[in-house]
C-alpha cells in the first residue's frame, strides 16, 4: 500500500516495477546487474484514483506520461536497487500529491487609477530621457 494523501492510496499490485541495467557508478558491477528501476502506472484505468486527480494528471504535459495514460518513471541514479525503487515511487507520489491539490483560481482585478497615472508619468519620464541623449550640437 502506497499511501499518496490522506484520502489517495495505491495498492501495490497497481504499481508495475521492472529491473533494468543502468550507466553510472559502480564499476564493471554495472555491466552485469539490474539496479535501475522503471516504474509503471496505469493511471487512466486506476481504480484508486479519483476522477478530479486522474484529470489533473492526465492533462498535465508531462513527457512520463503516455497517450494511453500510463505513468513511467526511470530511477537509476543509485547503485541498489532498494535504493532506486524508493526514489521511484517517491517520484509518483510526489506528482501525484500535486495533481491532487485543487489550483487557485485567478480573481481578474483592474488596475487602479493611480497605478495608470503612475506607469503614463514613468513612460513620460523614461522618454524624455532618451529624447535628449543624442549628438551634442555646440557653438563652433
Amino acid at each position: 500500500m502506497i499511501q499518496v494523501t490522506e484520502n489517495i492510496a495505491l495498492n501495490d499490485d497497481e504499481v508495475d516495477e521492472q529491473f533494468i541495467r543502468c550507466s553510472g557508478p559502480g564499476g564493471q558491477h554495472v555491466n552485469t546487474s539490474s539496479t535501475g528501476v522503471q516504474l509503471r502506472f496505469d493511471a487512466a484505468n486506476s481504480p484508486s484514483l479519483p476522477d478530479s486527480v486522474r484529470r489533473r494528471l492526465l492533462e498535465k504535459k508531462d513527457s512520463r506520461i503516455t497517450d494511453e495514460g500510463v505513468v513511467i518513471i526511470n530511477a537509476t541514479s543509485s547503485r541498489s536497487q532498494k535504493a532506486n525503487r524508493e526514489e521511484a515511487v517517491a517520484r509518483l507520489v510526489a506528482m501525484l500529491r500535486g495533481a491532487a491539490t485543487r489550483p487557485k483560481f485567478r480573481v481578474k482585478t483592474r488596475p487602479s487609477r493611480a497605478a495608470k497615472e503612475r506607469r503614463i508619468e514613468g513612460k513620460k519620464k523614461r522618454g524624455d530621457l532618451k529624447r535628449t541623449r543624442g549628438n551634442v550640437r555646440g557653438d563652433e
